[in-house]
């Protein structure tokens, strides 16, 4: 009962969902468009610059303000499950390391970034991004590109490109939240804007005391978290403007090992603590047929790991460090045909505790042509890429979309994707300077009607990724050349206003991916997943009632496939209720059936779990 009582007396706050040909009353200035549209039907991944979601012929979903806020929590990798296409593996509890595969590729390939910076580890061994360490905090907005695009975003993009933006506003908005397991969140963000300029400021604070990493264990391992954000800009002449973000986020994390003398899975009492420090400073241009963007970004990742709480001096340090200088833009050279175009230089270095530092660098230009006319959409680029290792690669990538009636369009594309090979696999234990860059070849067909954003959308979209030249460490000898992969499969996603008042969704997917040497299921990717969802507004005091429900299918942990991960589904129950204008009491139950599952055989997993909280703005 106690938790009915929870979900009786809450309450949610939703963020109205805004789009800019200027300033936004929450103060958010995004890109200028000729008439008032969703943030939600926008999109950047596809091209690197703003454009509509109906005009690109890609898998591309984008989640706004509302759904965020109305989901509920800190954790980011509940908002992404509800998209198809999409499977996470997570080591424990919150804050512990979280894997996205994207139609089955592996998590370090997908490009993330935060306010067009990129977040990656580059001293870890696969360079990818942990999102145990990212919370929801300011966020507003999360763009999911499904497929290769490596033609706009070059390193990484063989999976996909997560972009995500946080909030630009005039005032105040804070919240807090506090249930199971002594977990606290605590955020505020703050906001300006006047004639030509903005500035948001925020911070927040995670506390939990969380659970055993280890699934039979009974030791709790805890996580805390201290970030802090700030994104700006300032008119300096007529269509020029000076643009600034910044993040910083210090978390520890107790996690469990393999003490001796028997090196087996155990309760230990070891801790990592991770410093991530991002920004970038630039210049945007935007006249009435040109824009143009300049920058400077800096990404540092700094990683400690201690055999206990205790003590001083960690067992095992990672330094990761990169700068990136960035230019392009976008030119219309006739009323239907665009030209996107940009160079970037990336520098990375690294060093751990057994290894020098060492460094590395990366240098590209893109260009991508456009046809837009008639409800007929046609893009195609090529890439070229330079690595001070393995040399020059090229990238080609082409899409397109007809709408056959009205809201209805056929969609297709061709992606290629490459990662380039890390610091720590040319450098670190095991490190071999002649490896090739991974590649992957991307096919996609589909139908889409309507948005997700809409009143009512359906998409259905086939799918195959062949994947070549992927890099293991081969034990003893150190990192080569050995994988070959393919994924294929169909997602389905819809939405649906039934009612004036009542909503749902749905999204489904199955992903066949596999090792082609072996034909073996790569481990942790799920073949079937679903989620699906309703969000009800009563007609009681403005009360909200909303429930989730995520299934995904059997799976291994392992690539010899020895090892089975079961399958499961999670319900969960939400409820938001308006206290006034200004404030928004909210609650949530996960795991309400209590459901045993894992994502990564032997870490365990949350239980049921009961939240409440409250939010304010000014």
């Amino acid at each position: 009962m106690k938790y009915l009582f929870l979900l009786a007396t809450s309450l949610t706050f939703a963020t109205p969902g805004l789009a800019q040909d200027q300033d936004s009353e929450d103060g958010g200035c995004c890109f200028l468009i000729h008439e008032r549209v969703k943030p939600e039907t926008i999109t950047v991944v596809a091209s690197g610059t703003a454009q509509r979601v109906s005009e690109t012929g890609q898998s591309i979903s984008v989640i706004g303000a509302n759904e965020i806020a109305s989901v509920q929590g800190p954790d980011l990798t509940r908002v992404l499950e509800r998209l198809p296409g999409v499977s996470l593996a997570r080591s424990g509890p919150l804050g512990s390391q979280t894997s996205l595969f994207v139609r089955g590729a592996n998590s370090q390939q997908l490009v993330v970034t935060l306010d067009g910076v990129r977040l990656a580890d580059v001293a870890a061994p696969s360079g990818g991004f942990d999102l145990g360490t990212l919370m929801t905090g300011a966020i507003d907005k999360i763009e999911l590109l499904r497929g290769s695009n490596s033609v706009v975003w070059g390193s990484d993009a063989i999976g996909g490109v997560l972009a995500l933006t946080s909030a630009q506003i005039d005032g105040v908005r804070a919240g807090f939240e506090y249930g199971a397991n002594d977990t606290l969140t605590a955020d505020a963000t703050l906001g300006t804007s006047g004639n030509g300029y903005g500035l948001t400021v925020s911070g927040g604070h995670v506390r939990s005391d969380g659970i055993s990493a280890y699934a039979p264990g009974t030791e709790a391992d805890g996580f805390r978290q201290w970030h802090g954000s700030l994104r700006g800009y300032a008119s300096l002449a007529d269509g020029l403007s000076l643009v600034a973000a910044a993040r910083y986020a210090d978390s520890r994390v107790d996690f469990d090992g393999f003490p001796p003398p028997t090196f087996s899975f155990a309760d230990t009492p070891e801790v990592q603590t991770t410093r991530q420090g991002s920004g970038r400073i630039g210049l945007d241009y935007d006249a009435s047929a040109v824009s143009l963007k300049l920058g400077l970004a800096y990404s540092d990742t700094r990683r400690d790991y201690f055999d206990d709480a205790a003590s001083t001096a960690p067992n095992f340090a990672t330094s990761g460090r990169s700068w990136r200088a960035d230019f392009s833009g976008k030119a219309d050279l006739t009323d239907s045909v665009t030209l996107n175009f940009g160079a970037d230089s990336e520098w990375t270095r690294f060093t751990t505790s057994f290894d020098p530092q060492n460094d590395a660098r990366l240098s590209s230009a893109h260009v991508l042509l456009g046809y837009h006319a008639d409800g007929l959409h046609l893009s195609a680029g090529v890439r070229v890429d330079d690595h001070d290792r393995f040399g020059t690669h090229w990238t080609f990538g082409a899409n397109g979309s007809y709408e056959l009636a009205d809201n209805l369009r056929l969609r297709a594309s061709y992606g290629e994707g490459f990662k380039a090979p890390t610091l720590y696999q040319l450098y670190g234990f095991g490190g071999n300077v002649a490896l090739r860059p991974e590649t992957s070849k991307a096919y996609e067909a589909g139908l889409e009607y309507g948005d997700r954003s809409g009143s009512r959308h359906l998409a259905i979209t086939l799918f195959r990724r062949d994947s070549r030249n992927l890099i293991d460490y081969v034990f003893p000898a150190g990192y080569f050349n050995t994988g070959r992969t393919r994924a294929e499969g169909v997602e389905v996603e819809g939405g649906f206003a039934l009612t004036d008042q009542l909503r749902a969704r749905l999204a489904y997917s199955h992903i066949k991916a596999t090792d082609r040497a072996t034909g073996r299921d790569l481990p942790r990717r799920p073949r079937d997943l679903a989620s699906a969802g309703l969000d009800w507004e009563t007609p009681v005091a403005g009360l909200k009632l909303g429930a989730d429900l995520r299934l995904a299918g059997d799976s291994f942990d392992d690539r010899g496939n020895f090892t089975r991960l079961d399958g499961y589904g999670l319900l969960t129950l939400r409820a938001s209720l308006p206290l006034g204008e200004r404030f928004e009491l909210y609650g949530r139950v996960e795991n309400v059936t209590d459901t045993d599952y894992q994502t990564v055989a032997g870490y365990g997993t949350y239980g049921r779990s009961a939240f409440v909280g409250v939010r304010a703005k000014w």
